[in-house]
């Protein structure tokens, strides 16, 4: 009974906010907009904002290091087309600025979003430092309850940096692209219907789920590829001991080792880490070969991982809008 309280506290509280109108921004590059740069739409939404507030980036190449405040909630960014529709950076590690400082994996990212109850649709988030640049983020998010719907998440090393242990991330329909560990962070995120692509023989994943959180990173339906030669990636290896990973009838490519999850060099790491499989299909999900310490669900076990028990009593919008 609790828990159909708190999810029909959520649907209430989503539809609400479906039904409040929106304060509409358009930005441009041709100047047919309110603004000509995202950074100038995402620095007009006021502080310690509570309303609805909608910002409608048309196609083009935004070329910006972008910010969202902790306090500026309630944001929903939408683009023209996601494949046009493109904001990027190529800050990495080892960047030297103007003021002598030197970039490092916190502080590499495109755009960081801070605010909680932020959403995106149809948008490419990039960073194009490039493969040897090493680490280089292209979206960082510490909000809660953010969405990225149909978006893209494009880059090499260190791609999506799900980086506080208190968010909770919701991903549908995207498309993820990197080198190594290029889903990585202490967040709660639940990945569906979702392709992950892989540029190097690496490994997907660097959960650093902490312990008391039941769930890291749960992928249901998803489909994982690799370029052409890309034949010895893992399904993810632990930043922290705790990591917690799940693959759910999951599409998984022959470019997946036969043991499937790397202990990063710590057999410390096979008792503590919570990495586990259902029901996966191609050549990559052969679970004879898969390391001992990992977990294949039963039927029984597979049917806690509901969207409001992954997510601590959050559901989406976008899987209300969307079921």
């Amino acid at each position: 009974m609790k828990k159909i309280y708190f999810l029909l506290v959520s649907m209430v509280f989503s539809l609400l906010a479906i039904a409040t109108p929106a304060k509409k921004i358009i930005v441009a590059q041709d100047g047919t907009g309110n603004y000509s740069k995202v950074q100038d739409a995402l620095d007009a939404v006021p502080l310690n904002n509570h309303s609805p507030i909608e910002i409608f980036i048309k196609k083009g190449i935004y070329k910006e290091k972008l910010h969202l405040d902790s306090s500026k909630c309630f944001v929903k960014m939408i683009g023209e087309d996601a494949l046009t529709t493109i904001l990027s950076y190529d800050d990495h590690t080892g960047k030297v600025l103007a003021d002598g400082s030197v970039i490092n994996t916190m502080n590499s990212q495109s755009f960081y979003i801070k605010a909680d109850d932020f959403t995106a649709e149809n948008i490419t988030f990039q960073n194009d430092a490039g493969l040897t640049a090493g680490q280089a983020v292209a979206l960082k998010v510490t909000g809660d309850r953010a969405s990225f719907i149909n978006c893209r998440i494009i880059g090499f090393q260190d791609t999506l940096f799900t980086s506080d242990e208190n968010s909770r991330q919701y991903y549908l329909n995207c498309y993820i692209e990197g080198s190594t560990d290029f889903i990585f962070g202490s967040s709660t995120a639940l990945f569906v219907n979702c392709h992950l692509h892989s540029k190097k023989n690496s490994h997907v994943t660097a959960a650093s789920t902490p312990r008391e959180h039941a769930y890291g990173y749960v992928f249901l339906n998803c489909r994982l590829t690799a370029d052409t030669g890309i034949t010895k990636v893992s399904l993810g290896r632990p930043w922290r001991p705790y990591a917690s990973v799940t693959y759910i009838h999951c599409e998984i490519g022959s470019h997946i080792l036969a043991q499937g999850w790397d202990n990063w060099k710590n057999p410390e790491n096979e008792k503590t880490a919570r990495y586990a499989e259902y029901k996966n299909r191609g050549p990559g999900a052969e679970i004879s070969g898969r390391v001992p310490w990992s977990q294949q669900l039963t039927d029984e076990q597979v049917k806690q991982f509901t969207t409001i028990n992954i997510l601590r009593n959050w559901v989406p919008e976008a899987e209300i809008l969307h079921k």
